[in-house]
Order: structure tokens, then sequence, then C-alpha cells
């Protein structure tokens, strides 16, 4: 019986996978060409991490082989990727190359003679060419590749004879990468045209589904429709994570025992999903992470967890290019406006834990010895306004060594989203010791926070938003209401920092607000930062 399989191009014999034969069927054309007289493109393949990107150009490799016209030719660079000459690394490169065509009475001894390889007299028959982990190369191998492939390129498109007779034989070229193909990382930019290039999407719901309906027709054990529902919504599909789930669900691991005598339900997925934000090491998110904490980038990715505004899409800017090639980010649109957004909600919430432990290691006391917490712990529930009362207090009592590293704007003022990661530490601080859950939710993908605290069989939500203006507090009081309503609780509270609020004002801000289309009560609390 197939497995679900997260690690390495999946095995079409041995795991379950997405045929994918649209994009196949488009990567062969690219290569073949519209007009396979006049030449293939010259393609860039590229995806963040674990997107299927080698699978599928295996596939589009072992599909154009059945053509006889072409020799076909996949190269993993992987392996020089610690080498630094560019001439070393042609020679190595070119050595492949001559064992794997058998050509003769031609040798490459660097980059300046590297294109002698693809001459008529050299090769029998036009050659398409997949380089597989081509930005494990460094900046100059990389910058001289694909100026002798450009090179190349137009040589072929002056000359008028068939692709067989030209003076060149290299018939198209594929450079799989993430980033550096496209020049992001080159101050000449890409020698290719971008247009050509070719991006591993996500996978679609319909999609996840099918991998798991394929699951219970061989296993014969069902699977909940909220399964497959909840980890695309978590996931948005990004291939790896979906294989890694379903290995985790299916597979089990060491807390967890899969029980094959039942269906999966969303229960095993809640079990999972936890394991998987808590105790559960990924390559996939170990590389997010690392991605997402370097400098100058970090910055940026921090601000991506600020509630007052969206942050617009704009591919020419270093962060949001770096960011988005390596998975951390994604684009989505709203009319013509594009803004960036964490690539999943299951992405953003382990960046969430992981900066929140960086930038709060140590909280100190959270709770004085004999205070009296009765106006939290009451009969009727979690006295949440009292709460955060108490969270402000703490604040202000700590703040001076609390935030004296923390991330700051130009301005000197601390940034937004530490005040968030703070709530959140002291939140998990505080019922440590309680029969209480703490957790973060992020429900569009983009700054909007929202805590879930889970206490004696009790649900609570606390909405989390920077005061901006009162048209906007007024919009965040009905955003509350719909996101209390998809969590099917009757009151929600909307946590709202400033840097200051006058008593008066509180009185004024902090009241129930009923909304009149769902009915739900939302309960405003402020809590005052103490400016800078």
């Amino acid at each position: 019986m197939r497995k679900f399989s997260s690690y390495g191009p999946v095995s079409k014999k041995l795991n379950y996978y997405v045929p994918r034969e649209e994009l196949i069927s488009r990567a062969c054309l690219e290569l073949i060409g519209e007009d396979a007289d006049e030449g293939g493109h010259y393609i860039t393949v590229w995806a963040p991490r674990q997107c299927g990107k080698s699978w599928l150009m295996r596939e589009v490799l072992w599909k154009l082989g059945e053509n006889d016209r072409f020799h076909v030719l996949k190269l993993n660079l992987e392996h020089l990727k610690m080498v630094e000459d560019a001439d070393e690394i042609a020679a190595s490169v070119g050595q492949d190359l001559i064992r794997k065509l058998s050509i003769e009475n031609v040798s490459v001894s660097g980059m300046k003679d590297f294109h002698t390889l693809f001459l008529r007299k050299s090769v029998e028959k036009p050659l398409i060419l997949i380089m597989d982990e081509f930005d494990a190369l460094p900046e100059e191998a990389i910058g001289s590749f694909a100026g002798i492939f450009r090179n190349i390129y137009n040589i072929r498109r002056e000359d008028s004879a068939r692709s067989e007779q030209k003076e060149y034989l290299l018939h198209a070229v594929a450079l799989i990468g993430v980033r550096a193909v496209l020049g992001v990382e080159n101050a000449k930019g890409s020698p290719f045209n971008v247009q050509q290039s070719l991006h591993i999407p996500n996978l679609t719901h319909e999609e996840v589904c099918a991998m798991f309906e394929w699951y219970e027709r061989e296993s014969g054990q069902k699977v909940g429709q909220e399964v497959p529902d909840r980890l695309f919504n978590e996931t948005r599909g990004q291939p790896g994570l979906v294989s890694w789930f379903g290995e985790l669900l299916t597979e089990g691991f060491e807390e967890f025992v899969p029980d094959k005598t039942r269906a999966i339900t969303g229960n095993d997925f809640e079990r999972v999903y936890t394991a998987a934000i808590q105790i559960l090491p990924n390559n996939n998110i170990i590389n997010i992470i690392s991605k997402a904490r370097q400098e100058p980038h970090k910055r940026f990715v921090l601000d991506m967890f600020r509630s007052d505004k969206k942050i617009p899409f704009e591919f020419d800017d270093p962060d949001i290019s770096f960011l988005y090639m390596n998975g951390v980010i994604d684009r989505e649109s709203d009319g013509w406006k594009h803004f960036a957004r964490f690539s999943s909600s299951f992405v953003q919430r382990r960046l969430f834990n992981y900066f929140s432990r960086e930038l709060f290691p140590d909280m100190g006391r959270l709770i004085e010895l004999f205070d009296d917490l009765s106006d939290i712990f009451g009969a009727g529930g979690l006295g949440i306004r009292c709460l955060i009362r108490r969270y402000e207090k703490y604040l202000h009592k700590n703040r001076d060594w609390l935030l004296k590293d923390a991330p700051r704007r130009k301005d000197l003022r601390v940034t937004e989203a530490v005040y968030h990661f703070n709530l959140y530490e002291y939140l998990k601080g505080f019922f440590a010791n309680k029969t209480a859950r703490v957790w973060p939710e992020f429900p569009t993908g983009n700054g909007a926070i929202d805590l879930i605290i889970e206490h004696e069989g009790k649900r609570y939500g606390l909405e989390l938003k920077s005061y901006t203006d009162e048209s906007d507090y007024s919009d965040a009081l009905k955003q509350a209401a719909r996101y209390g309503n998809s969590l099917k609780l009757p009151v929600i509270h909307l946590i709202v920092f400033v840097e200051d609020i006058p008593d008066e004002y509180r009185k004024k801000y902090e009241k129930n607000h009923i909304d009149e289309k769902t009915g739900v009560t939302v309960k405003s609390v402020f809590v005052a930062t103490g400016g800078k």
C-alpha cells in the first residue's frame, strides 16, 4: 500500500501524489517550443522548498524522453554547493555531460570552453538540459552559466536552420531553483526572460481531498471531510506540509499511534496539529524560520504581525521578494490591490511562537505571592477584563527591562507586534499551572491576531488590535463580532493597544457592544502601553 511522503521527490509507485498533468504538459511545451524546428525556451522553474519542483521536472524528463528527436538530460548540482571556483564547477558539470552524452574529442577546463559541449560537432541531436538545485551554486557560477546559455540562445535565434542543423544544439534549458535563477541576488539581474519562468503553485483544495480519497480507497479507512478541509485551510495546500500531515495522521509518531479500526477525525487532526506546532521538527519549517530571522528581513517579518494595516505586495522590494521566494510570505489580491500575507496559518503560527520566545525568553514574576485572583477565577468563568487589567499593570511595572531590547520603528517607538508577543507569553505563563490552554489564531493570514483561552470546558476569544482612529475602531468591533460568530461564541473580547488613554475615553469606549447582524457581544478592553 502507498504511503504519504514529505521527504524528497515522491515515488509514483510508493507514495500518494497529485498528477499535475497540466503543469507537466506546460513545461514540456515550453521546452520543446511551439515550433520544435525553431527551438524551445530557456526557462526558470521556481518555488519554495518542498513544493514539488524536482518531482515535476523528473516527470517532464521522462515524458520528453519518449521523443527520439531529442537528448533529454537532468543534472543535479547540489553536490557542488561547497565549491567556490566557477571554473572548477564548469569542469565538473562538463565531465557529467561528456559522460552521459558520450561526447568524444571535447574537454572542458572551465567556463571559457563550456559552450563547446553544445556545438553541433559535439552532440548528435538537439539537447534539452534540466539543471536541478541550480541555486546551490555560488553567484559567480550562476551568472556565468546563465550568460553562456543566453549567448547560445541568441545565436540559435539568429540561425534560420532547423533546430538540429543550428550551430549549437542546446534546444532548451530549465534551471530549477528558488530565487537566484531569476536574478534576484545578482546585481546584473537574470539573463533569462523572466516571463518564461514556470512557477510551481500550491495544491488546490480539490487536489488535497483527492489524495485522502485515494488513501481511503487503498486502506479502507475513512477520513472525515473536516480533515482535508482543515489541512488545506492551515497549509494553503503547500505540498510538503500536506504530505507531512498525511504521514503523521496515517503513520503516527512517538506520542500518537493511529487507530486504523476507525475513521480519521477532526479530533485526530487537532492532536496531530498541536504536536506539529510544539514538538515535531520539520525541515521545511526549520528552513522558513531560518529565512525569517535573517537580517535585514527580520524587521519586515515582525511588521507582518501588525494588525493596523496591510502591507502592499511589491516584488521589487528586496524583503518581499526574498521572503516570498523562500516560502515565508505569499500574496493576496483585493481587486486591483495586492497585499503581502504569510504563506499559511501554520507557518504564521510557527513564526509567532518562535519570535515570542526569542523576544521574551524571561517574563519575570507574573503573579505576586498571596495574590488574590478571585476576580479572575470566579464561579461564572474567567474574568477577562480583570485579567487584562492585571497584564496592563505588569507591563507598566516591568516595561523598562522587558522592552529594553525590543525591535523599534524609526521613530524609536516599540514595534506594535511586540505587545502581541508579550501578551501571548504573559497569558501562557499566567495559566502555566492551571488546567488551561492558550494559543494564537490567524484568521486572515496577515496581521490579524486572535488569542484563544480554553479553561474548564469554556473557550474565550481575544482579538488583538491597535487603536488608530474611531472609524477603524468601529470596523474592529464588527470584525471581532464576525470572528466570535465563526467560533460560535456569544461573547468575544477586543483587546485594544494604545500608548495612553485618559479615563474619560476609557469609560467611553470600554463598553459592551452587541453586534446587530451576529448577536455577538463584543467587550472592549484597552491596554495603555505607556508611550515609547
